[in-house]
């Protein structure tokens, strides 16, 4: 393993929409390369390898991760395969940092982080939003007492999505669905919040797991394609509340609010990959802060960092996106799904 920072080499499984945004992300001075992708269909490889000026494509998984250049994996396929994949490059004593959701439920999770551990190799959810300038910002107006206790937290997630169930989102046997799709940064989003305000030692993650309230409507394809929740969190006397909607079906707001007994922070629409907030005090409506700084390139280039930061230091968790927050928010979401009947008896379910 290099100890320079600019030579690390990542490959890629699954060139698509997001693996782009990742290899863009790249370009930052402060993150290593993308060196190789693999594709079981060598002429979408090849063409991303070209547009990307990527050294190497392969089409076999496995040969990629015999490749003794490669630092780490990035696995940008739907979660639908994300189990095996992470599962063969663990195998492989091969660092990964994997797409959200990182599997389809918190039983896959905990067997690939047991996994992880037994072959002392780094494993991290890419939940990218919690990575953003715009978070640890925010994180720290809460912190600093600008909202005074936070007691609630809002968001929504939605757009028009085709009504087509071959559709990677409305197709069950790929785990199709809104919650995993969308509802996911909903859910991250406010258990990362509401967990951070209850926690008396940020060094220990020792996480609240809130009771559930959902409800939603299910399509004729079988997942979920409006989904809307509410969490209760409690910690003793001290209730905290979040509450989400996200669907397919109609544009929302797509910010996300926390509200607290002083005030209240609005990270603007699209607040997965937002780099804009406002601090609001009582029923001031002139923001008194507010974070508005370009991202470096896109926002995943703080994720690829932390993953970097990790790995060369011989971790095989992020302090920022561990085990428990992965299993956590999986948990959560597997508590939605069978309230709402929603499940994929290929996951074991």
């Amino acid at each position: 393993m290099t100890s320079d920072k600019n030579t690390f080499k990542w490959g890629l499984i699954g060139p698509g929409r997001i693996a782009a945004q990742f290899a863009k992300a790249t370009q930052a001075d402060f993150v290593g390369t993308l060196h190789a992708v693999a594709s079981r269909d060598l002429n979408r490889a090849q063409a991303f390898a070209k547009e990307h000026n990527i050294a190497k494509t392969y089409t076999d998984y496995q040969t990629l991760l015999n490749d003794d250049d490669i630092d780490a994996i990035y696995i940008a396929t739907p979660h639908r395969f994300h189990f095996e994949q992470i599962k063969q490059c663990l195998m492989a004593k091969k660092s990964v940092l994997c797409e959200k959701p990182l599997t389809i439920n918190q039983t896959q999770a905990k067997a690939l982080f047991e996994l992880a551990k037994t072959k002392n190799v780094f494993l991290m959810e890419a939940m990218w939003t919690l990575f953003l300038p715009v978070y640890q910002a925010v994180q720290e107006w809460i912190v600093q007492g600008d909202i005074g206790e936070l007691k609630y937290v809002q968001s929504t997630f939605g757009f028009p999505m085709p009504a087509d169930s071959n559709e990677r989102w409305l197709n069950k046997s790929l785990a199709g669905g809104v919650l995993l799709d969308m509802g996911i940064y909903n859910v991250a989003t406010a258990d990362w919040f509401i967990n951070q305000s209850l926690s008396t030692d940020q060094t220990k993650q020792t996480l609240i797991s809130p009771s559930i309230q959902a409800m939603g409507n299910i399509g004729q394809s079988g997942v979920d394609e409006l989904t809307m929740v509410n969490m209760q969190y409690q910690q003793g006397t001290i209730k905290k509340y979040a509450q989400f909607c996200c669907n397919f079906h109609t544009k929302t707001e797509n910010c996300l609010w926390i509200y607290g007994t002083e005030g209240q922070i609005k990270i603007d629409n699209m607040f997965w990959g937002s780099n804009n907030a406002s601090l609001y005090q009582q029923d001031n409506e002139t923001p008194i802060k507010v974070f508005n700084e370009p991202l470096a390139i896109n926002g995943f280039e703080y994720e690829i960092a932390e993953a970097e930061r990790c790995i060369k230091q011989g971790l095989i968790q992020s302090p920022l996106v561990s085990e428990q927050q992965t299993v956590q928010q999986l948990h959560i979401m597997d508590e939605i799904r069978a309230q709402l009947g929603v499940s994929y008896p290929f996951a074991g379910e």
